[in-house]
């Protein structure tokens, strides 16, 4: 969860920008991390700021679908570290690495799919925050790492989200030698969906989100969950879970609406 080391910035920071901003349009929610001067690091204030918002989504029947992006040249690129270096107290270390936690966790069992819309660079928390996204796209000249292990501080945290996205020996490979990987080797290796020129980027990631939000809310809800849930179970346990899921899923009035509108030919009518 360390970033790595911070380039001279090419953008003056505005004392009176918030550093996190919403935009809602048809189903989707848009989070943007806005502190383009420090690479959009993880401050305790930023990760406070993501965390009111997806409280607030996941109580929010507006929202089917939520993208989360970065301003300016880059995704993410971790932690402040220089928030971190100005209290280097336990108390105060441990606070930062609870709070991302929790972050994790939230953005894992939110209701809505989370889509990050990846430029630039995403570096440790900012690499687990694309591995922690249910989807992401990322531009062609998108870079990510894992590089704690350059600095002595190995990216423990972020291991968690990313060895759950790819597989083992390309989550190690990463952590282990701490350098950046392009676009194209995180899409073969299953940390992205899909890579696009930057400059259909945008509409690449809208796309995706409103074909999403185009399906009944709680389907999404339910799928997600029954997602996360099933992929730590083992295969027998699995079935049991899952098959239960879809018990209750064909009782409820969006299944029942969608048979029917597939067997008349017709588009599915769904609730709000």
């Amino acid at each position: 969860m360390i970033a790595a080391p911070a380039a001279v910035p090419d953008v003056l920071p505005d004392p009176a920008a918030p550093i996190l901003l919403r935009s809602d349009d048809g189903g989707v929610a848009t989070l943007t991390l806005n502190r383009p001067e420090a690479r959009n690091a993880l401050s305790m204030a930023l990760m406070n700021a993501l965390q009111e918002q997806l409280d607030a989504i996941r109580q929010d029947p507006g929202v089917r679908v939520v993208i989360l992006r970065g301003a300016g040249p880059a995704f993410c690129a971790g932690h402040d570290l220089k928030e971190m270096r100005a209290d280097p107290s336990r108390a105060a270390t441990e606070a930062v690495f609870r709070t991302c936690a929790r972050l994790m966790l939230s953005l894992t069992r939110l209701p809505q799919p989370v889509i990050a819309r990846v430029h630039g660079i995403a570096t440790a928390a900012g690499c687990q925050l694309v591995a922690t996204c249910d989807l992401a796209i990322c531009a062609e000249s998108a870079r990510f790492a894992t590089p704690g292990v350059q600095i002595g501080l190995f990216c423990s945290t972020p291991m968690v989200a990313l060895s759950r996205a790819v597989s083992r020996k390309a989550a190690l490979e990463m952590l282990l030698v701490g350098e950046p990987i392009e676009a194209a080797e995180a899409l073969r290796i299953g940390l992205v969906n899909r890579v696009v020129p930057e400059a259909e980027l945008d509409a690449a990631v809208g796309a995706l989100a409103v074909r999403i939000a185009g399906k009944a809310r709680r389907v999404l809800a339910i799928g997600k969950e029954a997602f996360g849930r099933q992929i730590e179970m083992g295969l027998e346990e699995a079935y049991g879970y899952t098959a239960e899921v879809m018990t209750r899923n064909m009782m409820m009035a969006d299944a029942q609406e969608g048979i029917d509108a597939f067997l008349g030919k017709r588009p599915p009518r769904w609730e709000p």
